[in-house]
């Protein structure tokens, strides 16, 4: 039996892909590669393909019968912020869309397991060293909505047709777990930081003035290889047992502020950088940390990665990446 990949050929789920592989799972991939990467997943089968497009759903389930597909991860996806406000309606299409068209698929074809890539986007503004996953979800942007009305339906599904799903709400990626598999996207901390020091110019921080130790704010960040092993945990759980929608935060349970993870970087580095202050960004609280204890006692699953190996990986990531990466002519 297979698991199909939605977004496979992206950041998370190439790391995803690699860890099904090595326990010996076959594994085929739907990706649109707008920001995807084929040479991420040398050797899996890969289908090019628009999920928001209403004609998929018959795509989706050619290949769920022919390659006996009996469990989806579902990462494929928009989730740069402000283009969502931009492009509100647009970004309702493409992410609740995709995930309607998948369900129809899974429907029609009997597929009976699924794992969805939520956000804390779906939590808005929560402020606190601990949000668990009962805190109110009250979404600040149209990116973060999505999320939520795509668990909405997740849970919708899980009523009609009897699925056995899990949510998961992210909260700060970064790292690699293979220096091939590295975060190409310049949307994150991390890799603004890596941009900044390319450029030869000092790291911004966005507000020096809040109540922290440091006076910057405080987030959780998980490796991205602990967040490729909870899709797992998750997935293997999903095998037995009666129909359900668990909903499960997947963060370090440990908060490090905006100024710790600039100055490790600058260590890491070895650039002899001084970080720049700035304003404070709108909307950005305090102290945002997971609660994540219950994914650790329902399915096992703990982080096991820390701040320095984060950092240390997303540099010999960055390194080889950015050696790879074609010049520009002119």
């Amino acid at each position: 039996m297979t698991v199909l990949i939605t977004g496979g050929a992206g950041y998370i789920g190439s790391h995803v892909v690699r860890l099904l592989r090595e326990r010996g799972d076959e594994v085929v991939i739907v990706d649109d590669l707008v920001t995807g990467d084929r040479s991420r997943v040398p050797g899996v089968p890969l289908f090019q393909m628009d999920l928001s497009r209403s004609d998929s759903t018959e795509a989706l389930e050619k290949i769920m019968r022919d390659h006996s597909v009996r469990a989806v991860i579902h990462f494929a996806g928009r989730k740069q912020v402000g283009e969502s406000v931009d492009r509100p309606a647009w970004y309702y299409q493409q992410n609740v869309g995709s995930l309607a068209h998948l369900l129809i698929a899974m429907e029609n074809t009997h597929v009976s397991e699924l794992v969805f890539s939520s956000s804390a986007a779906v939590y808005g503004a929560p402020e606190g060293a601990s949000v668990r996953e009962d805190t109110l979800t009250k979404p600040i942007n149209p990116y973060g909505e999505t999320k939520l009305v795509g668990e909405w339906l997740v849970a919708a599904a899980v009523k009609s047709l009897g699925l056995r799903a899990c949510s998961l709400r992210y909260f700060n990626v970064a790292g690699a777990g293979w220096p091939e598999l590295g975060d190409t996207a310049v949307l994150n901390l991390v890799p603004m930081v890596f941009e900044r020091i390319d450029q030869g110019l000092s790291p911004l921080i966005f507000g020096e003035d809040y109540a922290t130790p440091d006076g910057t704010c405080i987030r959780d960040f998980i490796h991205v290889l602990d967040l490729a092993k909870a899709h797992l945990a998750t997935l293997d759980s999903l095998s037995v047992g009666d129909p359900r929608h668990d909903i499960f935060n997947v963060g370090s349970g440990k908060g490090f502020s905006v100024r710790e993870m600039v100055d490790a970087i600058l260590g890491e580095t070895g650039v002899a950088l001084t970080p720049h202050g700035r304003e404070r960004r709108l909307g950005d609280p305090a102290i945002v940390v997971a609660d994540a204890q219950l994914i650790a006692n329902t399915v096992g699953w703990v982080s096991q990665l820390d701040l320095s190996d984060i950092v240390r990986s997303a540099w010999e990531s960055h390194q080889l990446l950015r050696k790879a990466k074609p010049r520009a002519t002119h």
